[in-house]
């Protein structure tokens, strides 16, 4: 089986896993390649493939069930923090063509390490790409609400 498909496997009960929780719409489970104790994978259960594939109530509900396993994770094994991360694509380093998000506790002395070092921005690039984005969120208004995708929230 596609390794891409392995969530769906899971969400269908025929490949074994550790889940650890659940709602109507998606599912958590132990990350078999942790990056720390504790490392959990939330997912839809029906198939989204990215981020720009998944619905708004898939989404909703993966979120929510994130924020619970990362209060349960909080009670049961008292990190010092803890750290989300979610990927998009290959170049996005995703490995697993399943939407999903990552919530690994973190300790102070554990080998985790940032993937790039903050560096201050250039002005006027930011600037350049702040105004890209906020004319496309103004020009695009229109577009979102008659497709049904919903408004943005981006201030403008």
């Amino acid at each position: 089986m596609a390794s891409e498909w392995v969530f769906c496997s899971i969400v269908a009960g025929t490949e074994p896993s550790r889940q650890v929780m659940e709602n109507a719409r998606a599912v958590a489970f132990l990350d078999v390649n942790p990056a720390a104790d504790g490392h959990t994978l939330v997912a839809p259960k029906e198939h989204f493939p990215d981020i720009w594939t998944l619905g708004d109530d898939a989404a909703s509900s993966v979120w929510r069930l994130a924020v619970e396993v990362a209060h349960r994770l909080d009670e049961v094994l008292d990190p010092n923090g803890m750290t989300l991360f979610q990927a998009n694509r290959a170049a996005g380093w995703q490995d697993i063509f399943h939407f999903h998000i990552h919530v690994v506790p973190r300790w102070e002395d554990d080998a985790l390490v940032r993937p790039w070092r903050p560096t201050p921005g250039v002005g006027e690039r930011l600037d350049d790409i702040a105004g890209r984005l906020q004319r496309a969120v103004r020009n695009g208004n229109d577009m979102l609400a008659s497709t049904g995708k919903g408004e943005s929230t981006l201030p403008l």
